[in-house]
């Protein structure tokens, strides 16, 4: 990508519509910080990049083991980070800043480009088994402002609420507001920047908890400054466990995909749309025409959703 501080092992994508890029080594997995470019408008993601994965967990406190636990999956509460909010990890380390590789394949449609990522994860909490597989689709469209991408795990553990935390859309860089001008969360409202001026907790304000009936639609979304709305779609809203929207130096947008029973052997994920929209409106009409899918697949020749 000419002009960029990215490398040359990169993937660089371009579509009539867009800019990125997949970074095969380094902080990986979903697109990198500062790669996704409207070409319409010049704007540019604000975070630390999209659709970034960290670890599988489920809820409930580590104490028990918190001794035996590795660095990599020791997980504290009781802070502005993680809130009171008792979780623990089964797999890791978090893939974003410690696979430090991944072996991306892509594939070139008749109408886009496809970027597929595989990791198996090399540590596990004490009595849970190690490998359980992350698999990453990433689609672009060659006539579309958005990518579309889903996030699966092959589990080799049971567990009565697994969940595999992300990013969705992604973290917002900033200082007191100046990057961008609101948040849009579809089971809360318009948030003025303003309300990110001071640090706080995952569990004071903003947090999303599924509850016996999911909304309508699962958006997450930033204004950027005097620019489009970026947002990120959950396209079945009910596969969304938590999501998180708080301040720690940076409006910290972490979703939780799962929390339903697993057993080892099964699988679980999720499907996103991820890219710029001009209105709120615009985003609901996009969200409206792909709702209910939870899988995406792709071959040479198509892409398809899937429920």
């Amino acid at each position: 990508m000419a002009g960029s501080a990215f490398a040359a092992s990169d993937i660089a994508i371009e579509t009539p519509k867009l800019r990125a890029a997949v970074r095969r080594s380094g902080y990986v997995s979903g697109i990198a910080a500062g790669s996704f470019a409207d070409l319409r408008t010049g704007a540019r993601d604000l975070g630390f990049g999209l659709d970034i994965v960290d670890w599988i967990m489920e809820p409930g406190s580590d104490a028990a083991y918190r001794d035996q636990l590795t660095g990599d999956l020791k997980y504290e509460t009781g802070n502005l980070y993680h809130g009171a909010i008792a979780k623990r990890s089964i797999e890791g380390p978090q893939i974003c800043t410690q696979a430090k590789e991944l072996n991306p394949e892509v594939l070139h449609g008749p109408d886009f480009t496809a970027v597929r990522s595989s990791w198996k994860y090399r540590v596990a909490a004490p009595g849970r088994m190690v490998g359980s597989e992350w698999r990453q689709t990433i689609v672009f469209p060659h006539n579309t402002r958005y990518f579309l991408s889903s996030d699966r795990i092959a589990s080799v553990n049971s567990s009565d609420a697994m969940f595999l935390r992300i990013d969705m859309p992604g973290h917002i860089k900033h200082k007191a507001g100046d990057t961008f001008e609101e948040v849009y969360l579809s089971y809360h409202g318009r948030i003025r920047s303003r309300e990110f001026l001071h640090d706080f907790p995952p569990d004071a304000k903003f947090r999303y908890s599924r509850g016996a009936a999911p909304p309508r639609r699962l958006i997450r979304a930033y204004k950027i400054r005097g620019g489009p709305w970026l947002a990120g779609m959950t396209l079945n809203a009910g596969d969304v466990y938590e999501a998180w929207c708080h301040q720690r130096g940076y409006v910290c947008m972490i979703e939780e995909i799962g929390g339903r029973p697993v057993k080892a052997g099964g699988n679980f994920g999720a499907a996103f749309i991820v890219g710029y929209f001009d209105s709120i409106e615009e985003m609901n009409e996009v969200y409206d025409r792909h709702a209910g899918h939870s899988r995406l697949t792709v071959t040479a020749s198509a892409w398809k959703l899937e429920a």
